[in-house]
């Protein structure tokens, strides 16, 4: 496993790491005793960072991390965010006084006196443009409450803007091989000041785990079944924009370059940490299964300038026409 800084914090983290989504839900059923089992191969891997938020299973996932740190004597470093506990989500709702609940929340959640790192999740975009929000961020790190706090995002406008305020340690935002327009401007960006950058969906929703087919179904709660179109959230988060069949048509294209040894997603893990702006990938991961083979890609060769010219090719097809100016 290879470690990278994460912004100023003076951390190193994994580069690949545990995003903790699915293990709360909205992505089908999920069981305690498999999802604790996944965490604790996480960190036998070399696993020191995990990604999750206060709304993953309405708390659910907190919880899981608190009995990870009760059951194991290892450090880690625990992202969480707040935000979307807001109902409406509007951006008038980022007030000192919902904020400072949240934290607090999450704080009896995780059963720790201060966060590690909180983050803005995906906050409508005016919130970008309200310095009192980051004054209040400023605040809880001041108080103890936080130790540090960064920005998750929908858009790369988003991010460049967020990274204006000199307390942001690290910006969240969807980086995969069909949303690849973060690399462009975003990450030179970052680079210069200082900033962490953690790649969310690696995966694509799993459509780059390449085991989808047309056929698939999905449970009612699973938002690659529901949020398609965008009812529940943005529609940026399911299969990264992509129509589904659209994404499975770049993926059968995608299975011609995989490299011999690697699986699809760990060379689209592999495809991630290749650019040395991120700091991480967090890929969900629900079973230990899934962990090991995420996990190994942290240990794989690089790509071969031919096969990353290939899957550029792929995307410039594909995907480009479709979510380069949207996010």
């Amino acid at each position: 496993m290879e470690y990278r800084k994460l912004g100023r914090t003076g951390w190193k983290v994994s580069t690949v790491s545990f995003g903790a989504w699915a293990i709360g839900g909205t992505w089908g059923p999920v069981d305690d005793a498999e999802s604790m089992a996944a965490l604790h191969r996480a960190l036998d891997l070399g696993v020191n960072f995990f990604d999750t938020a206060d709304v993953y299973g309405d708390g659910r996932s907190e919880r899981l991390l608190a009995r990870l740190r009760k059951e194991r004597s290892e450090p880690f470093h625990v992202a969480t965010k707040a935000g979307r506990r807001l109902n409406p989500h509007v951006a008038e709702g980022y007030s000192r006084e919902n904020l400072t609940a949240f934290v607090e929340r999450s704080l009896r959640n995780l059963g720790v006196e201060a966060l590690d790192l909180l983050q803005l999740h995906c906050p409508p975009t005016q919130v970008y443009y309200m310095p009192e929000v980051f004054g209040v961020l400023d605040d809880l790190a001041a108080a103890g409450k936080v130790r540090f706090y960064g920005v998750s995002v929908e858009k790369v406008e988003e991010a460049l803007k967020a990274i204006e305020y000199p307390g942001v340690q690290s910006v969240q935002i969807i980086f995969n091989i069909f949303r690849q327009r973060p690399a462009e401007l975003l990450f030179a960006e970052t680079k210069r000041r200082g900033v962490g950058v953690l790649a969310r969906l690696p995966l694509s929703s799993g459509l780059l785990a390449g085991k989808l087919t047309a056929s698939s179904t999905f449970a009612a709660d699973d938002h690659r079944q529901f949020n398609r179109g965008g009812a529940g959230f943005d529609r940026g988060e399911t299969f990264s924009g992509l129509d589904y069949s659209v994404g499975l048509a770049a993926v059968e294209e995608l299975r011609a370059l995989v490299p011999k040894g690697h699986t699809l997603a760990q060379m689209a893990i592999t495809w991630i940490g290749m650019h040395p702006a991120v700091t991480c990938s967090i890929p969900g991961c629900k079973r230990p299964a899934h962990v090991e083979e995420n996990m190994a890609a942290a240990d794989l060769p690089l790509l071969t300038p031919a096969t990353m010219d290939a899957i550029a090719s792929i995307y410039l097809r594909h995907a480009r026409p479709l979510v380069h100016a949207r996010w």
